[in-house]
């Protein structure tokens, strides 16, 4: 396939999606791409593993591949591959630039390739995901990062590429921190499946990782009640 070909479908797919007139969806975007949103999500998440794993090393092993789920999906991507592929976000693009439709004067960093975003979402939702084995959580956890992904199509900041190498790469850096942990805790761990209508296989109460679904929820909800403020 012609690369240039590929670029300017990119291109023409970004300006497809790319923001619109509406000043709820705006500021919906706007607040749901912050990540200060989210803290409480990572909140619930850290309460969750706190509260179904008795030991504080376990607890710390599992914050610290969270921790590193971050450094290798995000920290790589904005310290070494954007300055090393750099290719312009859709607002500093030469050729479609001037089309993209900003929000708030926002036009992020000069290079957009790929989305740390969607890199850093996707690697701590398949991470959790695998942790906690709930088909719930993980629904819930996927739309999270997905969600994040409409925000940076919807401000301009990326283009549709950039979202799915973001994806593709977090999903990879999700698995490989989880098969790390579970090698790891094989060492100390006692080999017991839960078989329980309170429980994942993996040991997780199902009422706990409620909260976390539940926070997610009110935060997305919160979001919306703060765009509504701009009508």
């Amino acid at each position: 396939m012609d690369i240039n070909k590929l670029i300017d479908f990119d291109r023409w797919l970004l300006l497809a999606v790319n923001g619109s007139d509406s000043l709820f969806f705006d500021a919906l975007a706007d607040a749901l791409t912050t990540a200060a949103t989210w803290i409480p999500l990572y909140v619930a998440l850290f309460y969750m593993v706190m509260k179904n794993n008795a030991s504080v090393r376990r607890i710390t092993f599992i914050v610290a591949c969270a921790g590193l789920c971050y450094l290798l999906a995000g920290a790589f991507d904005d310290g070494v591959v954007k300055p090393l592929v750099a290719r312009w976000r859709p607002t500093h693009d030469p050729v479609i630039g001037w089309q993209v439709d900003v929000v708030d004067g926002y036009r992020g960093g000069n290079y957009g390739f790929f989305s740390a975003h969607a890199s850093n979402t996707f690697s701590l939702a398949v991470f959790f995901s695998l942790l906690v084995r709930s088909r719930l959580l993980t629904v819930a956890l996927v739309t999270w990062s997905l969600v994040n992904c409409w925000t940076r199509l919807y401000l301009g900041v990326h283009f549709p590429g950039d979202i799915l190498v973001g994806i593709l790469w977090g999903g990879v850096v999700g698995t490989a921190v989880w098969l790390f942990y579970r090698r790891v805790e094989r060492r100390h761990a006692s080999g017991m499946q839960y078989v329980s209508s309170q429980y994942t296989v993996t040991g997780y109460q199902f009422r706990d990782i409620d909260v976390v679904i539940s926070v997610l929820v009110f935060t997305l909800l919160y979001a919306i009640f703060r765009a509504c403020l701009v009508l």
